[in-house]
């Protein structure tokens, strides 16, 4: 799906949640390396204090990122975009590079009711187990949830 049709109607809801979905450039399997895939865990954080949202369930995989966000009082695409834009500029630091390490477009979908959100999280969780990195979750290192 091309960016300009997964902008078309985007709105950002002050305190809405979000699904989110970004892939890595070109699909590029980035996050197999473990000192990356760290990098980026570590930029979650920052995202949370630097913008007023909190990151309810994430998970890392080897090429792309899941997540469920609350935001503040803040926009979707700022939050999105500074967490691109700085685990990009940290992940290129550690390589000593100056790559594209994400796609430029995300999908998103608002959240509408309670049952979703722990489904959701319980999907994006899941994503490694599905994938067969892991047997058992807790034998992944790169998510995290509050409800799990």
């Amino acid at each position: 799906m091309s960016w300009q049709k997964l902008k078309k109607g985007r709105y950002s809801k002050t305190f809405g949640e979000y699904f989110i979905t970004f892939t890595c450039h070109k699909r590029h399997a980035t996050f197999i390396e473990h000192h990356l895939a760290k990098r980026f865990c570590q930029s979650i954080s920052y995202n949370e204090q630097h913008h007023d949202c909190s990151w309810l369930a994430w998970v890392l995989m080897p090429d792309h990122f899941h997540g469920l966000v609350r935001l503040g009082n803040t926009e979707l695409g700022k939050v999105v975009g500074h967490l691109k834009g700085y685990s990009s500029h940290m992940i290129n630091q550690c390589v000593q590079g100056n790559s594209k390490v994400w796609q430029g477009a995300y999908y998103d979908r608002a959240l509408r009711a309670e049952e979703q959100r722990i489904a959701i999280a319980r999907y994006i969780v899941a994503n490694p187990l599905r994938a067969g990195l892991v047997t058992n979750i807790g034998s992944y290192p790169y998510w995290n949830s509050v409800y799990l």
